[in-house]
């Protein structure tokens, strides 16, 4: 038996599915040549692609727009050490298109810091990755948690 570090790897359908059934995620992006993460709330596109609501003066909006950004999403029972992370990884761009846009309007989440002027942000998935806890550490069997 192999040592097992307590996570199993999900297909990009579960991650899918589990990106939905959360509200909240967080975008991670580059301000001033280091990591920023701002939790948002969000939802899925038909094509998979997360929207994100933000006000056209926003930081957030400027900072994204055209730029590689990750969005995680992760429910945590630290009672029971279970849980789940998910991740997208892709180009972020401001929906300029207004026929989009005004579909997005009826579809995307409300923003949390309403603006006269908001603009929409989609993540588009290149990359979709995950991890759930399942059971904490073992190693050749053994339970190693405390």
């Amino acid at each position: 038996m192999y040592p097992n570090d307590g996570f199993r790897e999900l297909g990009r359908d579960e991650c899918l599915r589990l990106l939905v059934s959360v509200p909240v995620g967080r975008i991670v992006h580059t301000r001033q040549a280091l990591p920023a993460v701002l939790p948002v709330n969000f939802c899925l596109d038909g094509d998979g692609s997360v929207l994100l609501r933000a006000s056209a003066a926003s930081e957030l909006a400027r900072a994204v727009d055209g730029a590689v950004v990750a969005f995680e999403v992760d429910e945590v029972d630290a009672v029971r050490n279970a849980g789940w992370s998910v991740v997208v990884t892709g180009r972020a761009a401001v929906v300029t298109e207004p026929a989009e846009r005004a579909r997005l309007a009826r579809i995307a989440p409300r923003s949390w810091a309403p603006s006269p002027r908001e603009v929409f942000v989609r993540i588009h998935p290149e990359l979709v990755t995950g991890r759930e806890l399942v059971g904490g550490r073992t190693l050749y069997g053994v339970d190693l948690a405390p």
